[in-house]
């Protein structure tokens, strides 16, 4: 019987030892994890204000980006403008007051005559003269196999944009 005892009392102490051991392992897990966690919580804090602050300077990129790219089609415009200016379309002409021009691919002499009015231009078209509005069509008939137009394109003070363009006639 007394071996019994001895038995029963190894034993609680056994199974009392293993449930404090066990205590004290979940304590000290938990209490790891807690620390690991933290670590992890900070590392993620910090990749978060990091993204944050990248996310500022890559706006402050695109803002002065979409103004450099603002900038630079104002400039593209005026570059394409000067360049329409001095290349002109196919058949259009500037004309001076009181200058001619052969056009027409030959056929025509067209000359303004004096400067452009409020009302229109004055235009001289093979000898004779026409009064002309914007947006005007003058026919011009060289003979019967080869006709002309002279449109007005526009006016100011110092020109005339006119349109000149000759094709086959009427049969």
């Amino acid at each position: 019987m007394v071996d019994y005892v001895i038995l029963t009392g190894t034993r609680k102490r056994r199974i009392g030892t293993s449930i404090v051991l066990m205590l004290i392992g979940a304590v000290g897990g938990f209490a790891y994890r807690g620390y690991a966690d933290s670590g992890d919580m900070a590392d993620s804090n910090n990749l978060f204000l990091q993204s944050r602050i990248e996310v500022r300077d890559l706006k402050t990129q695109v803002a002065d980006q979409k103004d450099k790219f603002a900038t630079l089609q104002t400039k593209i415009e005026g570059v394409q403008a000067a360049l329409e200016a001095i290349t002109p379309s196919e058949n259009t002409y500037n004309i001076s007051p009181n200058k001619s021009m052969i056009v027409g691919g030959g056929r025509l002499t067209i000359g303004l005559i004096g400067s452009p009015t409020n009302e229109g231009v004055n235009i001289n078209i093979n000898g004779q003269p026409h009064f002309a509005a914007v947006g005007d069509t003058i026919s011009v008939a060289i003979d019967p196999a080869t006709a002309c137009q002279v449109r007005v394109k526009s006016f100011d003070m110092f020109k005339a944009v006119l349109i000149a363009t000759c094709g086959a006639g009427k049969p």
